[in-house]
């Protein structure tokens, strides 16, 4: 059994006088830098920085190459401000779980990464991107971490595309572990995006499609559809198709901003509504993954939940949306801590309600909301959206004014987070029950009273509904064999066995696993952000 033990061995200064403190890990039972690596990666993680030599009785002191096998002893150099570590309380079982697949299951791993381009240095603004020895570093410590897990798919954001050290580092890894590697950048040139990593040996591609939301945002998502290999009856084999999505919605700098991640989850779901009917699809499982820059508090959460939508973490623990900060995923640049990344999981073949209806909802909650936040309710928040002596109504020009005072109409600013004219028009007529133009208070009331709930809906006019804009999508070269497996005999066969199967959830983690207890460890530095690792499990075998 491999044993760590530490002991102070050296210490010299870095290029920036910085002190380096040396370790020995004594490693019984370890032949390679790989496998110390892997057996006390928490020990590590734990620190922001850290390079690995290797030393033997007979060479001293030595550069780690790759395939290198020291005979004896391996030491750590930690390269942040010196961190303090209590070993006694240090238990190797923290460690992130690695995923539980089995026969019947697969699992998946979403972490934001944290791009160099965008991690903080100093309160001066100086960013990681400028000293490849720290990003080249703490990614090399993600990349095993990743591997360590093991997951059927990996989903990351703040990808750093503009590097293509850093790039190779993670599709070589990946590669060598059997992972095709699927990268999309944003539309905005920054230099981040998303990678998708799918274990071949688990999962097969059919169709890969990547998708863009068009907005100030430029936002991009990631989609997939699947084919997961399970058994079969007598021994058989069948693939059971699962779309999944990646994405990372914008950050929300102000309260408008929920619109525009309320349009991106809407176009999401609009494409996989979609698509599941083009490529009969419907009782196909759905995995949503990503960094929702959102808590169970907000619009999109509760949104996502509407149409179906179940958050696998809570499953498994029994959280509820009220159960804000039991668990945290992300502390952002302001230091506040909350959840943000979520497996999303659904297995319905039909939405308790359409999906026009709850993206309605969450617009006249947000605009009651906005009410509530000045202090207007009831009738006051009525008499609000009056300029023109009316008593008993509010025309279209009144509401359309009202939504401007209120900051939740387009501007001319290069990142509009309102609603567009069309937008206000749709829901004017869905407000407007009795079609006569105006609204009354009984209208006004039915619609931003305590309970939203709308029961049926006229066609939408305009707007997100009809612009196409989540129709702007560039499509694999893989994609073009999904006809051909869906026409095929063999997955029709498949089909017909795995109808009444569901995936459930097995298990779920994050890691660091203190943030599981809502607590963010302050010597935690992979990322700003949490990985988040769930395992599905096929029953009804």
């Amino acid at each position: 059994m491999a044993s760590l033990s530490f002991m102070p061995f050296c210490t010299q200064l870095d290029s920036h006088n910085v002190l380096l403190p040396f370790f020995v890990a004594s490693s019984g039972g370890i032949r390679n830098q790989q496998e110390l690596r892997c057996r006390f990666a928490p020990v590590f993680s734990l620190f922001q920085y850290a390079d690995f030599r290797s030393w033997s009785s007979s060479r001293g002191f030595c550069g780690y190459r790759r395939g290198r096998q020291p005979r004896f002893f391996h030491a750590v150099c930690f390269k942040d401000e010196v961190a303090s570590l209590n070993l006694e309380k240090f238990d190797i079982e923290d460690y992130p779980p690695v995923a539980a697949d089995s026969e019947t299951s697969i699992s998946c791993t979403t972490f934001n990464i944290l791009a160099p381009i965008y991690k903080r240095v100093n309160k001066q603004g100086i960013r990681e991107s400028d000293f490849r020895e720290s990003w080249l570093s703490r990614n090399n410590k993600i990349v095993e971490l990743l591997l360590l897990s093991n997951s059927s798919v990996i989903c990351l954001q703040e990808f750093w595309l503009g590097n293509r050290e850093l790039e190779h580092l993670y599709v070589e890894n990946l590669k060598e572990a059997n992972y095709s590697t699927y990268k999309l950048a944003r539309t905005n040139s920054r230099g981040d995006g998303l990678l998708t990593a799918v274990k071949n040996t688990k999962l097969k591609v059919l169709d890969y499609k990547e998708l863009f939301f068009n907005d100030c945002g430029d936002r991009v998502a990631q989609f997939f559809c699947l084919q997961a290999n399970l058994p079969g009856p007598v021994g058989e084999a069948f693939g059971m198709e699962l779309l999944l999505v990646n994405t990372h919605l914008i950050f929300p700098h102000n309260f408008n901003y929920c619109l525009i991640r309320l349009r991106q989850v809407y176009k999401i779901l609009t494409f996989i509504e979609q698509y599941k009917r083009e490529h009969s699809l419907a009782s196909a499982p759905v995995i949503l993954c990503g960094d929702w820059n959102g808590s169970k508090r907000g619009r999109v959460y509760k949104f996502i939940c509407s149409q179906g939508y179940l958050s696998s973490y809570d499953m498994v623990h029994d959280c509820t949306g009220a159960d804000s900060h039991r668990w945290i995923s992300h502390k952002n640049h302001r230091g506040d801590i909350c959840e943000v990344d979520f497996i999303w999981f659904s297995n319905s073949e039909a939405h308790e309600k359409p999906l026009l209806v709850s993206w309605y909802e969450a617009v006249f909650a947000t605009i009651k909301a906005k009410l509530c936040e000045m202090g207007l309710r009831g009738r006051n928040a009525f008499h609000f959206f009056q300029m023109q002596g009316n008593t008993d109504v509010i025309t279209v020009e009144e509401f359309q004014h009202g939504l401007k005072q209120l900051e939740l109409t387009e501007s001319a600013e290069a990142c509009s987070a309102g609603l567009s004219r069309t937008e206000i028009d749709e829901l004017i007529e869905v407000i407007d029950t009795d079609r006569n133009g105006v609204i009354d208070y009984d209208e006004f009331e039915a619609f931003l009273g305590e309970d939203t709930a709308l029961v049926s809906l006229r066609e939408p006019i305009a707007g997100i509904h009809s612009d196409g804009s989540i129709g702007t999508t560039k499509e694999s070269s893989q994609s073009g064999q999904l006809s051909g497996v869906h026409g095929d005999h063999m997955q029709i066969r498949s089909r017909e066995f795995h109808r009444g199967r569901r995936f459930t959830v097995k298990d779920a983690s994050l890691f660091p696993p203190e943030v599981e207890g809502g607590v963010w460890p302050e010597e935690y530095s992979l990322s700003d952000h949490a990985a988040v690792t769930v395992t599905f499990d096929l029953q009804g075998l």
